[in-house]
Order: C-alpha cells, then structure tokens, then sequence
C-alpha cells in the first residue's frame, strides 16, 4: 500500500502546535487521569512522584490523592516499558505493550547484566524469580540476595536484573503513591493483575497511537519513543492508515489522516513540566520544544533532567522547588529576561503549581532569577 503524501511543509512551529496540542498543553483537558494516561500511552515514572505534575499541567481537574489510588486499586501500575524505562501505564496497557516491547527491555540486559548470567539457563532464573515474588513483592536487592542462595558464584544485581528483563514487574504501592513512601518493591504484572498479558497487540496499533498522542513524527522518532527497531517496515503496511508531510529540513513526517493540526498562531499559555516529561523524551529531533537554553542547561552527570518551563510552547527556562518553615517557594530560572506579561503569567501559573504540590496548606512564594 502507499501512503498518501501531500506537498505541505509543516514548519517548526506548526510542529509545535500540533504536539502541544495532542500532549493536552494548548488547553487543559476535561480528561480523567486515566484516560489521560491510556491517550498518552502513559508518562515516564522512574522517579516516584514527580510525574504527578504531568498530569496536573495537563488536565482540569487533577487531584494527586486520586490519581494515586489508580495505583492502589490496580487500575494503573508503574513497570518497565518505552525504552525499557518505568512508565506509569493503564493496567490494559501493561499487559497489551509489555509483550510488545520485551525484545527492547531484553537488548538492554544483554548489553551489560545479561553476560553475568552466562551459562545459566534461563527458566531456571525466571523459576525461582517467580517462587520468590510470588510469596511476596521484593526489592531488588532482596531478590538479589535470594537468588544469590541459588547461584552464589553469581552477581546477585545481575541475577535480580535477569527477573526484571525476564519477567514483567511492576513497583507496588505504597511506592509512587502521593504523600507516601516506600521501597522499591516489585510483584509479577500477572499476579499483581490477576490477568495473563496478551500476546496479540498490532505494533501498527502502538504506532497509531504514538502519532495521536505526539504527532506528526518521523520513523525514527517513533524508534526513538518506543526503542523499536525497523519501524520503517510496518509504517509502510500503514499505507493510507496515514498522510506524510515534510519537514523545513526535507524530513518526512507521517500522521493521522484526521489528526488536529493547529494553526501555528494559535497562542500557547505557560505550563511546567516535570523532570522527564516525555514531551522532552519522545523525538529524536526535539526541536519542535527543546531550545539550545534547555540543552545548555541539560549537563547533568547522574541522569537526571531539569524541569522545564514552557513559553510560547518552547523551553525558556527550568523550576524547583523547596518547602521550609511553612513557606513553599517556586524559583524559576529563564534563559533570557522575561517580558512583564510573561512574569505574570508565570507567577499566576507557579501558584497554582505550588496549591497543587502543598496542598494549599503552605505561604506561596514565587520568584523568578535574574538570568546572566
């Protein structure tokens, strides 16, 4: 089949709107938390709550006690998936993509933990990983040690590495769950769902997806967001399932023939994103978002990103945020001196962001750094 291709060049900005608008940050989204998380295929969780604010930035009506018994009650779970990375995920989800994506997950152990396991038959590992998750959700170090028992000339991190590549986990509560804490602790995604994952999910299915939630993209941004390989063949048995545009750069961009697609001009109001917001992660050209500032900026040596600010729909600055005697202070940090309109703007929005994090109960405070 051949995909229809128009002679349209969509321009970074128009990009931009179109992302923005299916990322649900034109507008806020009268979504519930779980549709919004099914709607974009889930948000990058490695960290225990800061995703929170994905979903707040995003929706009109987010409560974090709320979203967080999504947890509890097993309608969405946090498990290695996209990029073999933790993604918080509908409980549908993790049982339909988790089999999707097993061969990136399984690329990722090979390349390191899985040559410590040299020799060692691998049902073996998944056997007695499963004996011991079954009796009750362990960390990784516990289960480390456990199977270590078994094979004690073994490392017991790559043996504990093994189960996580092997077997589908998912990090139980009261991790991730707001205002509470907890270890790392992980059960079988079958046992803790009571549900078998399915082996039946279309990879074009994934696809058309992705370009709902992050569209229009090129092949390689989808390999990018997914960690598949050779998408390039299936995106071709998609035929006319899409339309394909260009670039400025010459680029093709593929879409959902009845995708929404902005005008570029429409204006985008200020949002804050989270430390690994997937709008950030998600491309392999990111400049549809990212600016040379947010790049600039993103030089940590221990992974972690910084949390960006959106003006006009682009990086333009980072935030943090600390909470001392009864005070809650939101510092935003520009890459460049901010107009009046967009200090305001930003000092209304960062209240809220601060409600939403404290819970109302702390003294706001916003201020803003003077950038060099």
């Amino acid at each position: 089949m051949t995909i229809t291709m128009t002679r349209a060049v969509l321009h970074r900005r128009a990009l931009n709107r179109a992302t923005l608008h299916r990322q649900l940050l034109l507008d806020r989204s009268d979504l519930t938390a779980i549709e919004a998380i099914g709607h974009l295929v889930g948000l990058q969780a490695q960290t225990p709550q800061t995703w929170y604010v994905g979903l707040w930035t995003r929706l009109r009506d987010c409560r974090p006690e709320a979203v967080g018994e999504l947890l509890t009650s097993r309608q969405a779970v946090r498990i290695a998936l996209l990029r073999s990375t933790i993604h918080l995920v509908t409980a549908a989800d993790a049982l339909a993509l988790r089999p999707l994506l097993q061969p990136v997950i399984e690329r990722g152990m090979g390349s390191n933990h899985g040559k410590l396991l040299t020799g060692l038959a691998r049902e073996d590992i998944v056997a007695a990983g499963r004996d011991l998750l079954d009796e009750r959700p362990l960390s990784f170090d516990e289960l480390g040690r456990s199977l270590g028992q078994r094979w004690p000339d073994r490392d017991p991190a790559a043996l504990a590495q093994g189960i996580r590549a092997w077997v589908p986990l998912v990090q139980v509560p009261p991790r991730g769950v707001w205002g509470r804490t907890g270890i790392a602790a992980h059960a079988s995604l079958d046992t803790w769902l009571g549900a078998a994952p399915r082996h039946d999910y279309p990879v074009e299915e994934l696809l058309s997806r992705y370009l709902a939630a992050f569209g229009p993209a090129t092949v390689r941004d989808m390999q990018v967001w997914s960690g598949l390989t050779r998408l390039a063949e299936v995106v071709e048995r998609m035929g006319s399932r899409l339309v394909g545009f260009r670039d400025e750069n010459g680029a093709e961009l593929f879409d959902l023939p009845d995708a929404v697609r902005p005008d570029p001009d429409v204006p985008a109001p200020p949002r804050f994103l989270y430390d690994y917001d997937n709008l950030l992660l998600s491309y392999d050209d990111r400049g549809r978002v990212v600016t040379d500032g947010y790049r600039q900026r993103n030089t940590s040596r221990n992974g972690m990103l910084p949390r960006a600010i959106l003006l006009d729909g682009y990086t333009a600055g980072t935030w943090t945020t600390t909470v001392a005697r009864g005070t809650a202070t939101l510092t935003i940090d520009p890459f460049a001196r901010l107009s009046s309109v967009n200090i305001e703007a930003l000092a209304v929005e960062g209240e809220r962001l601060l409600r939403f994090l404290t819970g109302g109960k702390s003294t706001l405070d916003v201020r803003f750094v003077e950038p060099a």
